[in-house]
C-alpha cells in the first residue's frame, strides 16, 4: 500500500546504486520518491530500480551553482546542483515545499511523547481495510475457520486445564464457561496466536495514518502509553494484533485498563501469559456490558414474506418484542415470552439459503466484544460444540455411611 507524501521526496544519489539505503527504506514503507542521478550513472541505477523513479540531472546546474564560490574551488559543488535541480522540479509540479534527502538513511521514525515509533510498512492499514476472515464474504466459510474438529479439541483441552478459573468466573460474572472458552478460541486459538505486530507500531500507524478511525486509535494509543506506565512494561516490546489488541483475549488498551482483573492471585493483570487473568477479564467485560445471567443468547428462526427485512435492517440491538415476530414473517425454533426484547440477524452465504437467528440481550453483549454478527455467531456456535464435546465432570462420590 502506497503512502502518498504531503510533499514530493527527492533522493540525491551518486555511486550508490548497489547499497541504495534510503531507496530500500522508502520502498519498505511504501512511500514514492524520485532519485536524482547524473547522466553517466543512469544505466547503472536503471538496472536496479524502476527507471520511472529516475530524474537525470541537468548538468548545466553545476555551472549555475556559485554559492560559496571560494569553497567550491576547494571542495567542488557536492550535492548542491542536484538539490537545486530537485527544487526546480518540485516547483514545476506546483509543490511549495519538498523533501531532499541523501541516500544513506536506514530507517524513519516519528516521535510520540519522546518515543521513536517506526513508520508503518502499510501492512497494518491493509489488514484494517480487509481482515483476512471477513474477506470471505460468506457465513459458512467464516464459520469453518473457527468451528472444526481441531479447534474444538484444543478448546476442550484448554477448558480442562483451566476448569477452576472458568467455573469461578461463571459463578462470579454469570457467563457460561463455554462462552468464555469460545471467545478465546475465536480470538487467539486459546492463546496460541496473540499477534506479531508491535502494539506501539499498530496504534501509532492507525492513530496518524488511518483518518477514518484516527480519533479512536489516538485514544487507544494514549491508553496504551498510560497502561505501559501503570504496569511498568516496556511499550516497545509488547506484541499484539494489527489493530493493537493485546493478549489471550485480545483486549484493546482501553478495555485492558478498565476490565482486566488479576484472577490468578499473583498481584498483576497479565493478559499475555495468564489464562486465568484472561478468563476473569472476559467475564468482567461481558458482565459490565450487560450480560444477563442464566438467559439464552439466540434461537434459530425461519422467515417468510418480506416484512422480516425491516427487523434485519434495524440492527442487532434487541428492540422488538417477541410477540411482534409472527406478524413480520418470523417463526422461532423455540417459544419466547411475548415481551422478550429481541432482534433478527441474517447470516448470508453466496449460493446458499441464508441462516436466520433471533438474537437476545446476551448476543448483543457479544457484539460489544467484537462488533460483528458473524463473530458473535461463531463464538456462540463454537461454545455449543465445546459444551457437547467436553464430558461432564464426574459426580462426587456418595457419602460413606460407615464414616
Amino acid at each position: 500500500m502506497k503512502h502518498a507524501p504531503q510533499f514530493p521526496i527527492y533522493i540525491v544519489s551518486k555511486g550508490r546504486w548497489e547499497s541504495r539505503l534510503t531507496m530500500k527504506t522508502l520502498d519498505g514503507i511504501g512511500v514514492p520518491y524520485h532519485v536524482v542521478v547524473e547522466p553517466q550513472e543512469r544505466d547503472a541505477y536503471a538496472s536496479v530500480i524502476d527507471p520511472a523513479k529516475l530524474l537525470i540531472l541537468d548538468m548545466s546546474y553545476k555551472d549555475r551553482y556559485d554559492t560559496f564560490s571560494k569553497l567550491r574551488a576547494e571542495l567542488g559543488t557536492g550535492s548542491g546542483p542536484a538539490r537545486n535541480f530537485a527544487w526546480d522540479h518540485a516547483l514545476s509540479l506546483g509543490a511549495k515545499w519538498h523533501w531532499c534527502i541523501d541516500d544513506n538513511i536506514q530507517s524513519f521514525h516519528r516521535l510520540n511523547r519522546n518515543l521513536k515509533v517506526p513508520v508503518s510498512d502499510g501492512a497494518i492499514i491493509k489488514a484494517m481495510e480487509q481482515p483476512a476472515e471477513t474477506a470471505l464474504a460468506s457465513w459458512q466459510a467464516y464459520r469453518a475457520i473457527f468451528i472444526n474438529p481441531q479447534r474444538v479439541e484444543a478448546g476442550v483441552q484448554f477448558w480442562n486445564r483451566n476448569a477452576e478459573p472458568l467455573a469461578r468466573a461463571a459463578g462470579e460474572f454469570g457467563v457460561p464457561e463455554e462462552i468464555i472458552v469460545g471467545i478465546i478460541g475465536v480470538e487467539t486459538t486459546y492463546g496460541r496466536n496473540i499477534g506479531t505486530y508491535r502494539v506501539i507500531d499498530a496504534l501509532a500507524t492507525l492513530a496518524f495514518d488511518y483518518p477514518k478511525r484516527a480519533q479512536f486509535f489516538r485514544g487507544e494509543l494514549e491508553n496504551y502509553l498510560v497502561l505501559s506506565r501503570e504496569a511498568k512494561i516496556d511499550p516497545l516490546r509488547v506484541k499484539g494484533s494489527y489493530a493493537g489488541a493485546i493478549g489471550i483475549p485480545q483486549f484493546m488498551p482501553g478495555s485492558y485498563r478498565r476490565f482486566a482483573v488479576d484472577y490468578d492471585g499473583d498481584g498483576t493483570s497479565d493478559l499475555a501469559t495468564s489464562p486465568a487473568d484472561a478468563i476473569g477479564s472476559i467475564g468482567n467485560f461481558l458482565k459490565a456490558h450487560g450480560w444477563a445471567r442464566g438467559e439464552p443468547v439466540a434461537f434459530s428462526a425461519e422467515v417468510s414474506g418480506e416484512l422480516w427485512r425491516k427487523l434485519v435492517e434495524a440492527g442487532v440491538a434487541p428492540a422488538s418484542r417477541a410477540a411482534e415476530l409472527p406478524g413480520l414473517g418470523v417463526k422461532l425454533a423455540a417459544p419466547l415470552p411475548p415481551e422478550t426484547r429481541c432482534a433478527l440477524i441474517e447470516l448470508e452465504t453466496p449460493g446458499q439459503p441464508s441462516e436466520f437467528r433471533v438474537t437476545l440481550q446476551n448476543f448483543f453483549v457479544l457484539t460489544r466484544y467484537n462488533r460483528s454478527n458473524l463473530y458473535a455467531a461463531a463464538v456462540l456456535d463454537l461454545a455449543a460444540e465445546l459444551a457437547r464435546a467436553r464430558p461432564a465432570p464426574p459426580a462426587p462420590p456418595p457419602p460413606n455411611p460407615a464414616k
